[in-house]
């Protein structure tokens, strides 16, 4: 696969790895602007020792593909925090690399450079890059899937801030707590969030909040997926739901547009297919942030597919 140059800071060929729960995907980008993939294999999740080996099998298999191998650097696309201070991971779903400063342990093991960022921000700096946000100063990836994340770029770079946890506007205790549609004044209480608080957008924005508002509003248990089909088709109760969802979740992504003065919100995640559901958020975004533009700025991702191998790519240019 090849597109357009990078955001680099050299030439040299990088090799990338998006780390998922389940799988590596394991590839190389032997110059800017191009990404080879080349293996996938099981993420050996709760053993660090069979971790590294086989990031080391999957480098020393295709060492021939580039010049000078030892000093070739190696990043990553990890599903977890990646504090950007102390390197420390925290990941889920990962827990061998839980609480370890990846990056500089790979390092010592494998004896090259390794750079590592979350999901999250490699996406964000794909889109910055070589995606929907080329071109422009300023990136705020959402993230709107199962549940709610992103990450900012700043002049084609990532902005990784204390605690590794820049761009997360779905957390905090920020959701409305009554919403008015068509003129009824419906009352969503705070929900617990998995980070502790309650009242997070990430109890209400991603696939599991549209869940949660259907249920609270009808006493049901529909799939995310029912309730968008039904809203396309027109049901009533559906289209309730997401009207509820949208009036919850545009307010804090606008407060995010503001605060970060962002041009343009590339969407990634699984919502992000859903054409109809961004473009809605888009609307109402544009209706509640300070600088009134007539053009879309809530759009969905260009590099949903492989924007945590081309976001590794371009880090390891930068940092590698």
């Amino acid at each position: 696969m090849t597109g357009n140059v990078f955001t680099t800071g050299n030439d040299k060929p990088v090799f990338c790895a998006d780390i998922g729960g389940s799988f590596i995907k394991f590839a190389v980008s032997p110059k800017p602007g191009v990404i080879e993939p080349l293996e996938r294999v099981p993420t050996p999740a709760s053993d660090w020792d069979a971790f590294v080996a086989a990031l080391s099998d999957l480098i020393a298999r295709h060492a021939h593909l580039v010049k000078d191998n030892d000093s070739t650097p190696l990043a990553l696309s990890i599903t977890g925090i990646v504090d950007p201070k102390t390197g420390v991971s925290i990941a889920a779903n990962i827990p061998c690399i839980t609480g370890r400063p990846v990056a500089a342990e790979l390092s010592a093991r494998l004896g090259r450079p390794v750079v590592a960022a979350n999901d999250a921000d490699c996406l964000t700096l794909a889109e910055a890059s070589e995606g929907a946000g080329k071109g422009h100063d300023v990136v705020f990836c959402a993230i709107i899937g199962t549940g709610i994340g992103g990450g900012l770029a700043i002049g084609g770079k990532l902005v990784r801030g204390a605690g590794g946890v820049t761009g997360e506007w779905g957390h905090g205790p920020i959701v409305n707590t009554t919403v008015e549609i068509a003129g009824e004044t419906i009352h969503i209480p705070r929900l617990a969030c998995g980070c502790g608080q309650s009242g997070c957008a990430d109890t209400v924005g991603g696939a599991r909040g549209i869940e949660r508002i259907d249920g609270l509003l009808h006493e049901r248990a529909e799939t995310s997926h029912t309730i968008i089909e039904d809203w396309q088709a027109g049901d009533a109760l559906a289209e309730k739901t997401i009207a509820v969802w949208l009036e919850l979740i545009a307010d804090p992504l606008a407060l995010a547009v503001n605060t970060t003065g962002a041009s343009v919100v590339p969407v990634g995640g699984g919502l992000a297919s859903v054409s109809a559901l961004i473009d809605l958020l888009d609307g109402a975004v544009r209706k509640r942030i300070l600088n009134r533009i007539s053009h879309p700025l809530v759009i969905p991702a260009l590099r949903q597919a492989d924007g945590g191998l081309v976001g590794a790519a371009v880090l390891g240019r930068q940092e590698g």
